[in-house]
């Protein structure tokens, strides 16, 4: 519960390695005791943590679970600090770590780091600012290459197959019925060729009927013996 008159903060922690995994190892307590001593004494009250486990600086920030928790956390109940123990602990690569800020900027969070006691969040230094729109560039190429790639790879699986997304056909939702109907087109009963009615009653009479229980449209038909 928070402390009247404090401010409400979250604070992030991330381990590099699994060997720093669990509540008895020194990175998680040693991140904890430096948010804590820095919250006590600028007046925060954390009232909640998050973090990410085995994970390294160079992580992409959005493949981070405990990092995408807190944004979740961060939208629903007004929270709008974040602590580090300091720079490195959110991410070492600077590109990584601008692309983090970015997203908390974004929300109108700040993000201080204990250690020297630095709004990492802070947009008077244009050096910082120059390297946030650096780095959105970047997400929207990024964002743009993924598109394209996706796209890719729908043209190439139509181009494999001759569709890619939509309605199954009935070829693909029933093969078994779809090679029954073409038999019965094919071969003649008496002589005479069936029609498209009469395939819809031999398939309803094998048991293939629409989700209604009624038998085939001749439509239906026609599709299934083309396909």
């Amino acid at each position: 519960m928070s402390r009247k008159g404090l401010v409400k903060a979250f604070a992030y922690l991330r381990t590099s390695s699994a060997t720093n995994v669990g509540e008895d190892k020194d990175s998680r307590k040693r991140q904890l005791a430096a948010i804590d001593r820095f919250a006590k004494h600028h007046g925060f009250t954390i009232i909640g943590t998050f973090c990410d486990d085995a994970v390294s600086g160079e992580d992409d920030i959005a493949s981070r679970p405990g990092f995408s928790a807190m944004l979740d956390a961060l939208e629903a109940n007004g929270t709008r600090t974040v602590i580090v123990e300091d720079a490195s602990r959110f991410a070492r690569k600077v590109l990584v770590q601008e692309l983090g800020i970015v997203a908390l900027i974004a929300r109108q969070v700040s993000c201080w780091s204990a250690a020297g006691d630095i709004e990492l969040t802070n947009t008077d230094d244009e050096f910082k600012v120059a390297m946030r729109q650096v780095a959105a560039t970047f997400a929207e190429l990024e964002k743009k290459r993924l598109v394209k790639k996706l796209k890719a790879a729908r043209d190439r699986k139509k181009a494999d197959t001759g569709k890619c997304g939509g309605r199954k056909s009935y070829e693909e939702r029933n093969p078994a019925m779809v090679r029954l109907a073409k038999k019965l087109a094919r071969y003649t009963v008496n002589c005479r060729k069936r029609s498209l009615r009469d395939v819809a009653a031999e398939l309803a009479a094998a048991g293939h009927v629409t989700k209604s229980g009624k038998p085939y449209a001749a439509t239906a038909i026609s599709r299934m013996i083309t396909a």
